[in-house]
């Protein structure tokens, strides 16, 4: 139980958090708390990301630590999710802090969108939107096409509007890193943190998990001493 997958359990919901940061908290040093609970503070569940099948692993990565920057809570894949995140190393450790949902076709990923009242929007250089746009959106799930052919049919279908990154130069287009980094700065620019307060303490418990060493250690000998007092 307490094991490897410790912190991602946590984030799922599978171990009690308020348990983890009763036991964990005195461990970690009063600036290290400070600055994981700011961190989460700003934490944003009103901007996600789509990634459509990203072929490259490494341009993946680095979006994913681009999402973690700019305080994106979590971020959708369509589909290569165990390849991509086996590269997730590139993150720079950052993929431990975004939530990752894996949806086996972009079916599945546009409904688990539209549940949530997301309005898709696609990048494309002919968009009807501007960057600028994306701060006026209340839930707005960035939608990034494959390197190769752009955004897939059903999830171009999907989108709600389509945006172009701001460009003045001769190049006709930028990495697929690159554009959702411009997009995301505009996305998140005065979004307050809207995550909930229980959300918010998962992640500050899982930040507990990874911050505090042999913490599973410490848990499990805290569980047993609890199931014995």
């Amino acid at each position: 139980m307490w094991g490897d997958r410790l912190a991602r359990r946590i984030a799922q919901g599978e171990v009690d958090a308020e348990f983890v940061i009763r036991v964990l908290e005195p461990f970690a040093t009063e600036r290290r708390r400070q600055r994981l609970q700011q961190v989460f503070a700003g934490r944003l569940g009103s901007v996600t990301v789509v990634m459509d099948a990203i072929c490259d692993p490494h341009n993946g990565a680095a979006l994913v630590r681009t999402c973690e920057a700019f305080g994106i809570a979590r971020i959708h894949l369509v589909e290569q999710g165990a390849s991509f995140l086996a590269h997730a190393g590139v993150a720079r450790g950052t993929h431990k802090w975004v939530e990752v949902r894996s949806h086996a076709d972009a079916d599945a990923c546009v409904k688990a969108l539209k549940d949530d009242g997301m309005v898709l929007v696609g990048a494309h250089p002919q968009g009807d939107l501007e960057a600028a746009d994306l701060g006026s959106i209340p839930r707005l799930a960035l939608v990034l096409g494959n390197e190769h052919q752009g955004i897939e049919p059903v999830l171009s279908q999907a989108c709600d509007h389509a945006v172009r990154v701001p460009m003045r130069g001769f190049a006709e287009s930028l990495n697929v890193s690159v554009s959702g980094g411009i997009l995301l700065a505009y996305a998140s620019a005065g979004r307050p943190g809207d995550l909930p307060e229980e959300e918010r303490r998962r992640l500050y418990a899982r930040g507990l998990a990874v911050t505090v060493p042999n913490a599973g250690a410490v848990l499990e000998r805290a569980h047993r001493e609890q199931a014995t007092g």
